[in-house]
């Protein structure tokens, strides 16, 4: 799925690809200005904030260097029949925004089109999960003190400024689950220096950062951050741990004796190993994510005129000689090879108007289109959805 955003990082980074991420810090500047509007603007943030019942910790306010009690800015929205709906109290957040503040919506992703189409498209470049979230800090507010992160960061500055610092690691590729708690920061900087709105950086797992706009006076700043969790040999080994339960002797009791049965026990290990390779693992890792959420097609809702491809990861296509396989999200569906072009269309991750794929691709475009949606590889391209692809992917049968 070619998406604007991925190619504006490319080109602010100096990337070509997704290979790049994890070895180095790295920051630049997209030179698209109706982008950054595009992507997240404050007001839309906040609109989100307004229209949908969130909690802590999706949705956090942070004052003078403190989470602000929820009770400060929730309010309870009851209905004529007494039914309460925990809800942001927009006058109330407001003035701590007028004051100095700094919010933050986790996995926005999850309910703005924009920010789950760029997702996805990151997801399919990079063949790793993606979440993002986004922090909005007004007037002089302070940010995050100094830490690193458990995953690669993608940055992107969307609007005003922000200061940033960013150290070196005190511990090379430090994990969530580690042997060392990581708890000392690094005294070599990196870079420290403004943000500004159209800016990107990169900052790999394990670097130390932290930013804030403490003496900036008044004025705003909105960053998305692209959180972007690489597999390691580690999740490589927990993988292997499940699967060496097909064997019996991996089942049967370790005996205390020393030295009984740990040759045989070693060799089987190894094994597993040569058996397993990371490339499986990868595959596997792909297969074992589950189905999106999406609108379910409903005939009596009306005809099926439009649908794109939702899977976390791209589709498989498999070509074998008169039929053609389609693997993805742990489900495997069988169809003609005529199906083929229709097929590449409409797994393209792109937009598909069913009407103009007929053109493209053959009469039995929305035949195949209604078995897609149906095992729910692909979903209605609703008004809403569409949206989230609307200047920022182009419709596949364009």
């Amino acid at each position: 799925m070619e998406h604007r955003l991925i190619s504006a990082i490319e080109a602010a980074l100096g990337w070509s690809g997704a290979e790049e991420l994890g070895k180095g810090f790295v920051r630049g500047s997209m030179d698209d200005p109706a982008l950054v509007s595009r992507i997240m603007t404050p007001n839309r943030l906040l609109d989100v904030a307004m229209r949908r019942s969130l909690n802590r910790p999706q949705f956090r306010c942070f004052q003078k260097g403190e989470e602000v009690h929820p009770a400060i800015y929730y309010t309870d929205s009851v209905s004529p029949r007494g039914q309460s709906i925990s809800m942001v109290n927009m006058r109330s957040l407001g003035r701590l925004l007028g004051e100095g503040a700094t919010v933050i919506m986790d996995q926005a992703n999850v309910f703005d089109p924009t920010m789950e189409v760029a997702c996805r498209a990151l997801q399919w470049w990079s063949r790793e999960r993606v979440q993002v979230n986004a922090y909005l800090t007004t007037n002089d507010a302070s940010g995050f003190p100094l830490h690193w992160d458990d995953h690669d960061v993608v940055i992107v500055q969307l609007a005003g400024e922000k200061e940033w610092e960013v150290r070196a690691t005190s511990r090379a590729v430090p994990m969530y689950r580690d042997a060392d708690p990581n708890s000392t920061p690094s005294d070599a900087i990196i870079w420290s220096g403004l943000m500004r709105t159209g800016d990107v950086m990169h900052i790999p797992r394990g670097h130390w950062h932290q930013a804030t706009r403490t003496g900036s006076g008044s004025g705003k700043s909105l960053h998305v951050t692209f959180g972007i969790t690489k597999r390691t040999g580690a999740s490589w080994l927990a993988w292997l741990a499940d699967w060496c339960r097909e064997h019996e002797i991996f089942r049967h009791d370790l005996d205390r004796s020393q030295g009984t049965g740990t040759d045989a026990l070693t060799e089987a290990a190894a094994q597993l190993v040569s058996e397993r390779p990371p490339a499986d693992f990868f595959d596997a890792y792909e297969q074992a994510t589950t189905l999106p959420r999406h609108v379910p097609f409903l005939d009596i809702l009306g005809p099926l005129d439009a649908v794109v491809c939702t899977t976390h990861f791209p589709p498989q296509i498999h070509e074998h000689g008169e039929t053609v396989d389609i693997v993805a999200s742990g489900k495997k569906l069988t169809l003609a090879a005529k199906a083929l072009p229709a097929l590449r269309l409409l797994l393209s991750g792109r937009p598909v108007e069913l009407e103009q794929a007929a053109a493209v691709a053959g009469a039995e475009a929305t035949e195949v289109a209604e078995v897609l949606v149906k095992e729910e590889l692909c979903a209605v391209l609703t008004p809403e959805l569409s949206s989230g692809y609307t200047d920022l992917v182009t419709s596949a049968s364009s």
